[in-house]
């Protein structure tokens, strides 16, 4: 018997639905980084929250999450304004944190920022900074937990890049190493069902990958997510 109502049709099937946050500024006016974990939403990433929650209106959601962030709490409370919901903190699914630019030569930047998530494995550091399994152990340990919890039928998780490639490639079984493969642009859903029999997850399926709501034929997408944002660093000193 399960501990929640299941989807309609199945015995144990839950649905999550895994967003990245809205576009945000990353470098100040003069091309300078700024301080990611006080990045907001532009007017371009509240529009794609927006619509992203626009879609979602009709799912009838028990609980919405976020890392906490304020770029994914932002994006979190469009979400759920629809369905009158607050909006739950989870620190374990905040991002990946890259090193200090400094540390790393300027003729390495390139593969190991723009390209970093090419070298994901499980010794392997992003950027010289968090280790990519111990990232991916935390993420999977939270969203393990989240799924046995008992209260819940369909959940909207808003979270950030590098948190949801690697939760996609544990759905799909495919390890570290297919990173780089699931690309996440601005406010975009990804559907994952799981079944939770026993208290244990025994099936995952993916049913949406890397939608974006208000440009499904991804016109004008051309750059990946790293490039686009730290393409910029490659010209610093």
């Amino acid at each position: 018997m399960s501990l929640f109502p299941p989807l309609e049709g199945t015995v144990a099937r839950r649905r999550l639905y895994l967003l990245r946050h809205g576009h945000v500024a990353y470098y100040d006016a003069d091309g300078k980084p700024l301080n990611p974990k006080l990045a907001a939403l532009t007017d371009r990433g509240r529009e794609e929250a927006r619509t992203a929650g626009a879609l979602l209106a009709a799912v009838p959601l028990d609980r919405v999450l976020c890392s906490g962030l304020a770029r994914t709490r932002q994006t979190a409370e469009l979400v759920a304004a629809p369905h009158g919901l607050p909006v739950e903190d989870d620190s374990d699914f905040l991002e990946i944190r890259a090193g200090r630019l400094s540390e790393v030569p300027k003729e390495r930047r390139e593969a190991a920022y723009v390209y970093g998530f090419d070298a994901a494995a499980e010794d392997g550091r992003f950027a010289g900074g968090d280790g990519f399994a111990a990232v991916r152990d935390r993420v999977v340990s939270a969203v393990e937990a989240l799924v046995r919890q008992p209260d819940w039928t369909h959940l909207a998780l808003v979270a950030h890049d590098g948190v949801n490639r690697m939760l996609l490639s544990w759905a799909c079984g495919a390890g570290l190493s297919s990173l780089s493969a699931f690309e996440q642009d601005y406010g975009c859903i990804n559907i994952i069902d799981i079944d939770v029999t026993a208290d244990r997850v025994v099936r995952r399926l993916i049913r949406a990958v890397n939608l974006t709501p208000g440009n499904p034929a991804k016109i004008g997408l051309h750059r990946s997510s790293l490039e686009e944002a730290f393409g910029p660093l490659l010209a610093l000193d």
